[in-house]
């Protein structure tokens, strides 16, 4: 590896640790300051942090190597997430953050639900701390398991040196900074990844002789290459089913734990529309700047007659045979902050988890704040060893498992975060069976073997769409034919609705 590049990672990596120090030494010993920041994220935080742990390595390795292969048929998905976090913003986020603060403070996705509805029998937090703390452990993994094969890939080390690196990193910086450690670093690598996505498609456009120029070399090596409508790698139209499915991604925000918990942590709802046009404005820019390497990277290659084993690797590619070797060092820096960021978020939401879903819960209900914290960084450490036992694994389908855990927590997880949010008769029992039809629907049109030749029902529609329709129809059924009477939950609805009128008029 070159010297420029093993200097930018270094600096990279020594960046990401002092930024863990210095939440550290900031943040109150409590279990709110220690799992949610204490409530005072700014807007611009809250809107890169979540921004940067949506958006994963596959930004810069999985979006660019679609349109590599297919063409602008892919843009679909970026059109479907785009649309989805911006109604997310609209809707999900300034009134998660009024209910979960009236909700007694909670400070989990599974604290609301209890809080939300008054779950005496702890059933709802218990069914949704093991969607949780399973899904979101093997998606850790996949997460290191991606760092290491990148290490491996890029930088020549061994697979194994690689997740132990990858991990390290995000650990330290995790487990003493908790919450506002990963917020903070995830701004600073949201801004890595922006500057990165910029400049790679500029640089090659440049290099090409202007935009007409490359699009000129598109258009000659396939002519379906600017098409929406057909699929470049097969000439096959686009269809509606195909549209709809790709589209349907953005359905998965509403149900994402480690992106919705940052709108619980913004200091106010008055902050909301700064973060909505900061978070819209970085995604836009990015997406598409991921899409445009993976476009006009095949046009390069094809002018230059260079080949490519795996358009997956056209970002890592165009920054070795582009930039100087420091600056090369800093793209390829742009690859792990997306895979750390995403990494130490699910990593602190699983911790979070466990440590008030099961610990405090279950195990020492007066446990003290302090001592909470402590817990939180036992957990830290003990998901992480599971993560890379289980990322030991190389064989496992990294993209594969991603997608399927995307459609699993948006299934379980939207329908009953949009209704307890907008539906003051929505009951206890219809959230826990939005939570569980909504999950096993995703399962069963995944894995059961009911379609053709033993495969799954209907590969070409993805699995998020039918488990969010029946988490919703389960949801809205069960809360019509078993309604349930509580004053205490109406209270709190009705005090919930006030409150967020009244800021939404400050």
């Amino acid at each position: 590896m070159e010297t420029g590049t093993l200097i930018s990672l270094g600096i990279y990596f020594i960046a990401m640790i002092g930024i863990g120090v210095y939440a550290y030494r900031q943040n109150e010993d409590t279990s709110s300051g220690y799992l949610l920041g204490g409530r005072k994220l700014s807007a611009p935080v809250t809107a890169l942090s979540a921004g940067a742990s949506d958006m994963s390595g596959w930004m810069l390795l999985g979006i660019p190597g679609a349109m590599y292969v297919s063409g602008a048929s892919s843009l679909w998905i970026a059109l479907g997430l785009c649309l989805g976090a911006w109604i997310n913003y609209i809707i999900v986020a300034p009134r998660l953050r009024v209910y979960t603060e009236l909700a007694n403070d909670a400070i989990t996705l599974p604290d609301y639900f209890e809080n939300r509805f008054y779950d005496d029998s702890r059933s709802l937090r218990i069914i949704a701390s093991v969607v949780i703390i399973v899904f979101f452990t093997l998606y850790t993994s996949s997460g290191i398991a991606a760092g290491g094969k990148l290490f491996e890939s890029s930088f020549g080390f061994n697979y194994e040196v690689g997740l132990y690196i990858t991990a390290g990193v995000v650990v330290c910086y995790t487990l003493f900074g908790g919450f506002m450690a990963v917020s903070l670093t995830d701004f600073v690598q949201g801004i890595i990844m922006f500057i990165a996505l910029v400049m790679v498609p500029t640089v090659v456009i440049f290099e090409l002789g202007g935009i007409n120029n490359t699009l000129t070399i598109l258009s000659e090596t396939n002519e379906n290459m600017l098409s929406l409508f057909v699929d470049a790698q097969t000439g096959a139209a686009v269809t509606f089913v195909g549209v709809v499915s790709l589209m349907s991604w953005g359905l998965g925000y509403f149900g994402q734990p480690h992106i919705i918990v940052r709108f619980m942590a913004i200091s106010s709802i008055k902050e909301m529309p700064t973060a909505r046009r900061i978070g819209m404005s970085w995604m836009i820019v990015s997406i598409f700047g991921a899409a445009s390497t993976g476009i006009f990277g095949l046009a390069y290659m094809t002018s230059t007659g260079q080949a490519l084993d795996d358009p997956e690797t056209i970002f890592i590619t165009l920054s070795q045979l582009l930039f100087h070797p420091l600056l090369g060092g800093f793209l390829l820096a742009a690859i792990l902050a997306a895979i750390m960021s995403t990494i130490s978020s699910q990593l602190l939401v699983t911790s979070s988890s466990l440590t008030r879903d099961v610990y405090v819960t279950f195990l020492d209900k007066d446990c003290s704040e302090h001592k909470q914290v402590v817990i939180g960084r036992i957990c830290v450490a003990l998901v992480a060893v599971v993560a890379i036992a289980l990322a030991y694994n190389r064989d496992s389908n990294i993209l594969t498992l991603v997608g399927n855990a995307w459609a699993g927590f948006g299934a379980a997880f939207g329908p009953l975060v949009l209704f307890s949010l907008l539906w003051k008769n929505m009951s206890r029992k219809a959230a826990i069976g939005g939570i569980v039809s909504g999950a096993a629907t995703v399962l069963v049109w995944i894995y059961a073997p009911l379609g053709e030749n033993g495969g799954s029902i209907y590969p070409e529609l993805y699995a998020i769409i039918p488990g969010f329709i029946v988490s919703s129809i389960v949801i809205v059924a069960v809360s019509l034919l078993f309604p349930e009477k509580n004053d205490d939950v109406s209270s709190l609805f009705e005090k919930f609705a006030d409150k967020y009128a009244s800021e939404n008029k400050k």
